[in-house]
């Protein structure tokens, strides 16, 4: 299966650290120039640790993905700086849980807003780079398992609200833009090890044991366990695949 990337630009937003950062690499090692996109400060070392790991051009940028024209600014940026994108990966995220009855407005609409609202402003800004240019691409979106069932013990309901709109976002997108040659997909993965879950199991130390519990494969991904899936979708290998929401998660949501 060919999935070589030689030639093309690779953005993925909340690139900085975790899946982002993992699978950033990946697609560097198939020959992807790269932008990272993140809220954190270390986005410019990170662009530079793959820009030095596998030797291609790569940009790092602080980025709100919650704004809509700082989000088309960057893209304009990363088309100067590296041509226009023709791969995209929203890793953007975050998870705030809590009993339903006591979310604040604020939390809610939090986490919509980078979730969801933040993974279709970064899409807007991939598409119309590609629409304005003629090109095809792939974009490929994180929604999670979480927007498939409830999983438990923590409550979450705007995480999962937020991840299973990610997912329909993806298929409305692949329909809109197919003739154009963009496609468009999600992927869902199940647990994690990522800075967001260990953030989870340190203020509550016995939820691991109850998610690997209940894993068929019984252990947690790690975000390397992601990359073969991105980097297929990124690629011409699946070029007929679209309107997919595709799940990762272990087996958990076999049973």
């Amino acid at each position: 299966m060919n999935t070589n990337l030689t030639g093309k630009t690779a953005v993925i937003t909340g690139g900085a650290r975790g899946i982002g950062l993992a699978v950033a690499g990946s697609l560097a090692a198939e020959g992807a120039d790269i932008a990272l996109l993140d809220l954190l400060d270390n986005v410019e070392d990170a662009a530079q640790q793959i820009a030095d790991e596998f030797g291609v051009n790569a940009y790092g940028q602080r980025l709100d993905v919650t704004d809509q024209d700082a989000t088309t600014i960057a893209f304009d940026a990363i088309v100067e700086r590296l041509g226009v994108p023709q791969v995209l990966l929203t890793a953007a995220g975050i998870e705030i849980n809590g009993d339903s009855v006591d979310v604040t407005a604020a939390n809610w609409r939090k986490v919509i807003d980078v979730n969801l609202t933040g993974t279709f402003f970064a899409a807007q800004s991939f598409g119309r780079a590609l629409l304005t240019a003629g090109l095809p691409g792939s974009a490929i979106l994180i929604s999670s398992m979480s927007g498939t069932i409830v999983n438990v013990p923590q409550w979450a309901a705007s995480y999962n609200a937020s991840k299973a709109a990610v997912a329909h976002l993806g298929k409305s997108l692949a329909v809109e833009w197919a003739t154009a040659g963009i496609r468009v997909n999600s992927i869902s993965p199940g647990y994690v090890l990522t800075d967001l879950t260990q953030q989870i199991i340190d203020r509550e130390p016995a939820v691991e044991a109850d998610w690997v519990s209940r894993i068929p494969q019984g252990r947690m991904a790690t975000p390397e366990d992601l990359t073969g899936l991105v980097r297929f979708l990124a690629s011409d290998a699946s070029s007929y695949l679209t309107g997919q929401g595709i799940l990762i998660d272990g087996g958990y949501t076999s049973i």
